[in-house]
């Protein structure tokens, strides 16, 4: 481990690359907070994540030149768009949703329905998401390829490192948003409607403002979920027992669906920035310096969860940070696992069984977390 702000590790080298939730979990363990020119400090243990969480004073979410509602705002101004927001993740809302979303999973399967393989990246994960979030907003099928070549371009342009395509990309993902709120005009009687209605300290929302909003449940979101479908899909795949105990006891799925997320998380990491200087394990951050939360390497930290790496009916899921913790925990949560709840009661439902097929499957290019492809062989009822 180093004394300066030299490089501890490389997030992009073939190594991590290979096999990042080892590279994490090694990290975690032999240099607990890494210093990267990528990512700046990294923090990979559950102690020092939830340090980082709870004091948003300190550790500051206001990383990005760009508006970002309300992710991206520290207290008092978070505050008020927070409560804005999580209205519109209500249970009464998740429940007139299900039926839309239900229906949005049963399509999707019908479509590969009688495939003895099925690619569940491609093919699957990333079209639920893409379909499910845009029902949600009740946005028309014509954003369903733009969404999915967005979130193509975008991923090659991180993995790249290519920030003026970034930027560009962020800037044409904000016109089509644009366009669709210029067609509405706050007269539609669905969330998006309702969001160009809503009022902030006793003004409409501005037009950067509801883009903002939108483009992180858009955007900003199928990315996760759809890696979360394949990291799913792959783990029942190689763990027919529990696949078996699921198809019987469809119950257990919300339990289940987090407990494998916390083991394989879907996200990698995001950012914090420090307001004055901090220390951990020995190293001084000075004010300003970023500070990146790897989740995965949190959630597998043994000092939090007894055999961490083991899929477990007696943890306590309040612990789990899969949504976040504290002020910024993820408002859309209920209906992220709303959808894999979905999904995965209805192709459970519909197989007999499934496993894995092909090559093993290539862990996603970092940022991205789960899986490149999985490719399942499956017995259809």
């Amino acid at each position: 481990m180093n004394d300066t702000n030299s490089s501890d590790w490389n997030p992009r080298s073939d190594a991590v690359q290979r096999d990042p939730l080892g590279a994490y979990d090694r990290l975690r363990e032999t240099c607990a907070i890494a210093y990267s020119d990528l990512l700046g400090w990294s923090l990979f243990r559950y102690d020092d994540v939830l340090h980082v969480l709870h004091n948003p004073a300190v550790f500051s979410n206001e990383v990005s030149r760009h508006i970002a509602v309300p992710s991206g705002m520290d207290p008092p101004r978070h505050t008020i768009y927070r409560r804005l927001i999580e209205p519109y993740f209500s249970q009464a809302r998740m429940t007139a949703f299900e039926p839309i979303c239900s229906a949005v999973a049963g399509e999707l399967l019908q479509s590969v329905r009688g495939g003895r393989t099925v690619e569940c990246v491609d093919r699957l994960a990333t079209h639920f998401a893409v379909r499910s979030q845009c029902a949600f907003l009740n946005w028309p099928r014509s954003m369903h390829e733009v969404l999915r070549t967005w979130m193509r371009e975008n991923h090659a342009a991180v993995c790249a490192e290519d920030r003026a395509k970034l930027g560009l990309l962020a800037g044409e993902f904000g016109e089509v948003v644009r366009a669709l709120l210029h067609e509405r005009s706050g007269s539609a009687n669905d969330i998006t409607g309702e969001l160009m209605r809503e009022r902030v300290q006793g003004r409409p929302l501005q037009e950067d403002e509801l883009v903002s909003i939108l483009r992180n449940w858009t955007a900003g979101e199928v990315g996760t979920l759809s890696a979360a479908v394949g990291i799913l899909i792959r783990y029942l795949a190689v763990n027919p027992d529990l696949q078996d105990c699921l198809r019987k006891e469809p119950d257990r799925l919300p339990y289940a669906i987090d407990e494998v997320l916390r083991i394989e998380g879907p996200l990698v990491s995001n950012r914090r920035v420090t307001t004055r200087p901090v220390e951990f394990h020995g190293r001084r951050i000075e004010k300003g310096q970023r500070i990146t939360i790897v989740w995965p390497a949190a959630n597998r930290d043994g000092r939090a969860f007894e055999e961490p790496t083991s899929f477990r009916w007696d943890r306590d899921q309040l612990r789990n940070l899969l949504y976040g913790s504290g002020i910024h925990a993820c408002p859309g949560a209920p209906l992220a696992r709303l959808e894999l709840r979905l999904l995965l009661e209805q192709l459970l439902a519909a197989t007999d069984r499934f496993e894995p097929a092909g090559d093993p499957p290539q862990p996603a290019t970092f940022p991205i977390g789960g899986y490149a492809s999985v490719i399942v062989s499956v017995t259809w009822r």
